[in-house]
């Protein structure tokens, strides 16, 4: 048996290991394009929403413009995408405490920087790689950030969405990152789906403290770095898909844009449609209700591998 003593050092291993702070959700999604003009054209003018700040090189080119969803969500757009390469440059998810996430993931062993640093927005942050290799950055908003310094300045009426419901990633073992996002990040699964009925296509979870989440897309055959702009997405919640596509057709942009908008429901049972950025990035309009009211009900099929 233990004794007092063996419990008292149970119980103080057990304090001293860190405990994991909030997530709150998406603060950002990143994306290569390769013309910054074509892509602000296609997220302001089409989508509707605005830039209240970018990073400028040293030769006053810009280095990564960002774009405003909500005051706590940007989708950031990085110039120098070359045809073979992945438009998915990385995600973001805001903490209370970057510094004791950061300790907390290193207790749990995953490699994360000696330290967290002050990033060029005025925003504590740092980066690590998910089991994927997946960019994942942490971000601690401060009060003199360049967030919370726009923070509502530039919320457009124009938006076709105010959230950032979901980001897509592709995933290669479904069990290691549902392992990885419930097990360490402590995200929640809420559903899982099949487009085939024989294997799952993707997973859905939600970061443990708000109602943001990834999607993992699961693949057999890994597509192409430069062919993932279906599968590496952007969700944007929007209480009616209908409505937001006659606000879409009637903008000046809608003239010169090629692809079809059409309504899909989803094996969610959520209608959605699905736009395209200038570089093949999707964006996927949803609802955030069922079509009959009713929760849809997870997939049992099988990974694919």
């Amino acid at each position: 048996m233990i004794g007092f003593m063996g419990h008292l050092l149970v119980a103080a291993l057990v304090w001293a290991q860190p405990v994991r702070p909030h997530i709150w959700g998406i603060a950002r999604i990143s994306i290569l394009v390769s013309d910054l003009n074509r892509a602000r054209t296609y997220y302001e003018d089409f989508l509707g929403f605005s830039e209240p700040f970018s990073l400028d090189r040293a030769d006053g080119s810009v280095s990564s413009a960002f774009i405003e969803v909500g005051d706590y969500q940007y989708i950031e757009l990085a110039p120098g995408l070359k045809p073979d390469q992945d438009r998915l440059s990385g995600i973001a998810f805001y903490t209370d405490d970057a510094p004791r996430m950061r300790a907390y993931l290193a207790s749990r062993g995953v490699a994360v920087p000696g330290e967290v640093h002050n990033g060029w927005t005025g925003d504590l942050t740092f980066t690590f790689d998910d089991p994927d290799h997946h960019k994942i950055e942490i971000v601690q908003y401060t009060p003199n950030g360049w967030a919370m310094r726009e923070k509502g300045r530039f919320i457009q009426d124009t938006r076709i969405s105010t959230r950032i419901a979901h980001v897509g990633m592709l995933v290669g073992d479904g069990r290691v990152a549902v392992g990885f996002y419930g097990g360490i990040l402590g995200f929640q699964e809420t559903l899982r789906g099949s487009s085939t009925g024989t294997v799952l296509s993707w997973i859905n979870m939600r970061v443990p403290d708000g109602t943001d989440g990834v999607e993992f897309m699961l693949y057999k055959d890994e597509p192409p770095a430069g062919q993932r702009g279906m599968a590496h997405h952007l969700c944007l919640e929007t209480p009616s898909v209908p409505a937001a596509l006659r606000i879409l057709r009637a903008r000046p942009y809608a003239k010169s844009y090629n692809r079809p908008l059409t309504i899909v429901t989803g094996s969610n049972r959520r209608r959605h449609v699905n736009l395209f950025d200038p570089d093949g990035t999707r964006t996927e309009l949803m609802e955030p209700f069922t079509v009959d009211g009713k929760p849809a009900v997870s997939s049992t099929a099988p990974l694919p591998h």
